[in-house]
């Protein structure tokens, strides 16, 4: 079940883009701030404890290689996983989110696939998948059992509101810069692949269950790389700055109520 959850979190985004064919930058990047905030939430919550729940003195350095590894990876995927890569303006002509972020105007204007964008993205949901092996926390007692439990939950769900505004930004923008649907929708296909296949290989690789928290620790560090950018990103205008903290609100509450229901 985790696995098909995992695959449908992309495919909704795929059915967003086919049918209401989004295009205004600042609809997506709501939705991308109330991922931030919820990620973050989720992040804080549910994540930090569990990592820590066991004294391993090692998870902060796992944390911190998380982190910086987003940086790395935001090199090659041009920040997509917080929104960065622009959708195509039209009337309105929106491009004043200022030209050091247009991250994919390259990806846009070319026919040939954006590889680099793509690798980044892929190693970013294969590691976020990871810690949901099968085999993760199997050694623990039954009371750690619960907590590990609701974690594991909370970091699916994490997982799948982070998804959506990626897929959709992914699909738009391939099917803008891509001659061939068919070729924009394998790619969609591989990423969508990637984070169960990361669990599958947990799973499979029995003896990274013995690895679980610091592989939890890594997550930890790109959730809040990619949380905290998204949360700190400047935008113009104080009417969007409201909506964008209507949107951080909503987040915030939805993970608040799911942790007050465990």
């Amino acid at each position: 079940m985790t696995y098909l959850i995992l695959f449908l979190s992309v495919a909704v985004g795929a059915v967003v883009v086919l049918l209401f064919q989004p295009r205004e930058r600042r609809s997506i990047k709501l939705l991308t701030a109330f991922s931030g905030a919820y990620l973050l939430a989720v992040t804080v919550l549910h994540l930090l404890p569990e990592a820590f729940r066991e004294p391993k003195s090692s998870i902060g350095f796992f944390i911190l290689g998380g982190f910086f590894l987003q940086i790395l990876l935001d090199y090659f995927s041009q920040g997509i996983e917080h929104g960065h890569v622009h959708l195509p303006a039209h009337a309105n002509h929106d491009n004043s989110h200022g030209a050091e972020h247009d991250h994919s105007q390259g990806a846009c204007t070319h026919k040939s696939v954006p590889w680099g964008m793509m690798i980044g993205l892929c190693v970013h949901a294969f590691i976020e998948g990871m810690p949901l092996g099968e085999h993760a926390g199997h050694d623990h007692t039954a009371s750690a059992g619960d907590d590990h439990s609701h974690a594991q939950t909370a970091l699916l769900w994490g997982i799948v509101v982070h998804n959506i505004p990626i897929s959709i930004v992914l699909l738009t923008l391939l099917l803008q810069g891509l001659e061939q649907r068919a070729k924009a929708f394998g790619l969609l296909l591989v990423f969508a692949l990637m984070s169960p296949l990361g669990a599958l290989t947990a799973s499979i690789v029995e003896p990274l269950a013995h690895y679980h928290a610091q592989l939890t620790g890594m997550v930890i560090g790109i959730f809040l790389h990619v949380s905290t950018t998204i949360l700190f990103e400047t935008d113009e205008g104080h009417r969007f700055n409201l909506y964008k903290a209507v949107a951080i609100l909503a987040g915030l509450a939805v993970a608040l109520i799911g942790a007050t229901l465990h």
